[in-house]
């Protein structure tokens, strides 16, 4: 293979690499070959060269030609991050040669510091660039004083530096801007997985709390329909009225702009609770709350509702939302066996009858506390969810045995939430979890 096939193929397998990333390498500065025009500088020690205006003529031809030998050893070689060490050790020729060349001969001869400053911005890495680069302005100077040259010392000085500077500045922002890259994909990825788990807690939300809903709603239509066609027809109704709204909610939370209201959820409730046969209870003082705040506690009616129906067995359920001047708090208890103490990580039982029979209608048998904490020994993710939630928001959620018999869930907010909670689009949990989930 020829020599400039072979500079073709370094260059393909370089634009390569920067168009997919697969080599797993990254330029961090301009490539050698941007560099190698720059030898232009060195033209005119070879024209005095070839015209014979130098002592030692041949002499000067082979310092030259070393030095530029050096020079393109150490920026093809400091291209690569693995090699830049290897690379540092033709600096060294290189300053020697332009040192005893510029003091030799000056005039066209002292460019080649700029040269050699060229080579050590690409070669050198922060932090050690600028003591290195100083280094080269330094012996430029010496050079140009101490070869008779007074009077180009500040040319030599600020070409030294700038030409050095300027490659290293270059290489440095290219630096940034690959991080820059690498930051922005990573907060992508973070964005999407968050995005994943907004919408799975969302859809399982949704799905959980209206099939919990569908279930006691058709229960109750087979219970009433051999005695009351018309209470049963209501019933069915209302199916088909839940599953009209689930389908709407469902659409609304793919798009992300899905807001709970906590009125239409303390009406929901009141309809579950009334058709699992519990007498329910609703009492609200206070003004107004902000939409943040209704949307959050929505969630926690949905949640703490749907549980009581699915685990609790109770017969009774109240709610009460009190909101004062800074703090709203809801509580929702019920007196089922649901947070009757059980064994360690479990939720209490719930195997009652109203219980039992809504769970024949699946062809499901109710579930103790102990095979619901062998199925879910961490506990359930809704009130996992809406915890985090409302700490995220800046209240609390706490649960558990309310007395003898029954479970409390008490939320407490801020009445003026200071930002959108994080994952305020989305539901909070999953209404669908497990009897662990009234721990």
């Amino acid at each position: 293979m020829a020599w400039w096939e072979r500079i073709g193929a370094r260059l393909r397998q370089r634009a390569a690499r920067g168009a997919d990333g697969a080599s797993g390498a990254r330029d961090e500065g301009p490539s050698e070959w941007v560099l190698v025009p720059w030898l232009l500088l060195a033209s005119g020690a070879a024209v005095d060269v070839w015209q014979g205006e130098v002592a030692q003529r041949w002499w000067a031809a082979a310092g030259l030609a070393a030095f530029v030998a050096c020079y393109l050893a150490a920026i093809f070689v400091g291209s690569a991050p693995a090699r830049r060490r290897v690379a540092v050790l033709f600096l060294l020729p290189a300053a020697a040669l332009a040192c005893a060349l510029g003091s030799a001969y000056g005039g066209s001869w002292l460019t080649l510091f700029s040269l050699l400053s060229l080579a050590t911005g690409v070669t050198v890495r922060a932090p050690a660039v600028l003591p290195a680069l100083l280094g080269v302005v330094a012996v430029g100077v010496l050079s140009a004083a101490f070869g008779g040259r007074p009077d180009e010392v500040l040319t030599v000085a600020y070409s030294s530096l700038l030409s050095g500077a300027v490659v290293a500045i270059i290489r440095r922002l290219i630096v940034t801007v690959h991080e820059l890259h690498d930051t922005r994909d990573e907060l992508t990825r973070s964005a999407v997985e968050r995005e994943r788990l907004r919408f799975s807690r969302d859809l399982h939300d949704l799905l959980g709390h209206t099939m919990s809903v569908v279930v006691v709603k058709a229960e109750a239509v087979r219970r009433l329909t051999p005695r009351d066609p018309e209470a049963a027809l209501a019933q069915a109704a209302d199916i088909e009225a839940i599953g009209r709204q689930a389908l709407t909610e469902i659409r609304e939370a793919v798009t992300g702009y899905r807001e709970g209201s906590l009125a239409t959820e303390l009406d929901r409730a009141r309809s579950l609770l009334d058709a699992a046969g519990m007498t329910a209870v609703v009492r609200q003082s206070g003004p107004p709350l902000p939409a943040q705040t209704e949307a959050l506690l929505g969630w926690v009616v949905r949640e703490g509702v749907t549980n009581t129906v699915r685990h609790s067995g109770a017969t009774r359920c109240e709610i009460e939302l009190r909101t004062g001047a800074d703090e709203v708090r809801l509580t929702i208890v019920d007196d089922g066996t649901g947070g009757a103490a059980g064994p360690a990580g479990t939720a209490g039982t719930a195997g009652t009858a109203e219980t039992a029979e809504a769970a024949g209608t699946t062809g499901e048998r109710p579930t103790g506390p102990s095979e619901r904490g062998a199925t879910r020994p961490g506990g359930g993710t809704g009130l996992a969810g809406l915890t985090e939630r409302l700490a995220a928001a800046g209240g609390t959620l706490r649960s558990g045995p309310a007395g003898r018999r029954g479970f409390r869930l008490t939320a407490t907010l801020p009445v003026d939430l200071a930002a959108p909670y994080p994952g305020a689009e989305g539901a909070p949990g999953d209404g669908a979890d497990g009897g662990a989930a009234r721990q």
